[in-house]
């Protein structure tokens, strides 16, 4: 995406960067990020804030429990179909139990190709 299109261009795909990022400062404990702190975290991945964007996004999450729009987030996510399997997470924090089991699974893999090894060695 160019940077014309990031600070001026209507994108849905930059408007969403506003949100996440606004999330993502919540998420790290900031209960009420400020425009300053959205505009901080969209130009560490060098997209130029928008005031306008920043004040609706802002203005539109101001006093909802973070928590709560994720759910509802992903509740929507679960409807939208992407041409393949997506795999949602309930919640967050929710990635770290799958993390997990893939670490398991690679184990018991790793585990069997050993055995292999001694079964033909």
């Amino acid at each position: 995406m160019e940077k014309e299109q990031r600070k001026g261009g209507r994108s849905a795909a930059a408007d969403t960067c506003y949100a996440a990022s606004y999330l993502l400062a919540a998420l790290v404990g900031n209960s009420s990020p400020s425009a300053k702190d959205i505009k901080k975290i969209l130009e560490s991945v060098g997209i130029e804030a928008d005031d306008d964007r920043l004040n609706k996004v802002i203005s539109e999450q101001n006093g909802k429990n973070i928590e709560v729009v994720i759910a509802q987030g992903v509740g929507k996510l679960a409807s939208v179909t992407a041409g393949g399997a997506v795999a949602v997470s309930a919640a967050p924090g929710s990635a770290a139990p799958a993390a997990g089991s893939a670490t398991a699974a690679a184990e018991r893999g790793e585990e069997r190709r050993e055995e292999g090894v001694r079964r033909v060695g």
